[in-house]
């Protein structure tokens, strides 16, 4: 990545509904070179998608769990990860190392909604045992923008 694009990609992280064409004014160049190079940045997936980010507390979900799961030696994490899928209140889940299998994510209406989620989760055979942690609060939300600046910080390092 070069400066333009990581001029773009800040631009686009600060004001996503700015259109190509803002975007071109905005960096004084050509509306087909920045559409050439948001292509380039999706072809190489650094632009994983244009979704628009949503909040869980403005659609009835305030409440944020992390779920270390542990699964039944042999079960495989795809069928567990499928069995997660299937319940809304999933958000994320990864496969870990340390104490447990897998790290979820996941939201609540309420606390004791959390439960009604964690029970949902342990319904499956496959998965042994759960520990539970709760978020009281969001001290840096997800990001990936700043990676963006890092990069220009690299000296070259890759």
């Amino acid at each position: 990545m070069d400066e333009l694009d990581r001029n773009l990609l800040t631009l686009l992280g600060a004001e996503p509904r700015i259109g190509v064409l803002g975007a071109a004014r905005r960096l004084g160049v050509a509306r087909g070179t920045v559409q050439a190079r948001l292509d380039r940045l999706v072809a190489r997936g650094v632009i994983a998608d244009w979704a628009p980010r949503l909040s869980p507390e403005a659609l009835g979900y305030p409440v944020t769990g992390f779920l270390t799961l542990e699964i039944r030696q042999g079960s495989g994490h795809d069928a567990v990860a499928e069995h997660l899928a299937g319940i809304p209140e999933v958000l994320e889940a990864c496969t870990i190392t340390g104490a447990g299998d897998m790290w979820c994510r996941v939201v609540a209406r309420s606390n004791a909604d959390l439960q009604r989620v964690i029970d949902r989760v342990l319904a499956d055979d496959r998965i042994v045992r759960s520990s539970t942690v709760i978020a009281l609060a969001t001290q840096i939300p997800h990001r990936v923008l700043p990676l963006v600046a890092a990069d220009d910080d690299a000296d070259g390092v890759r």
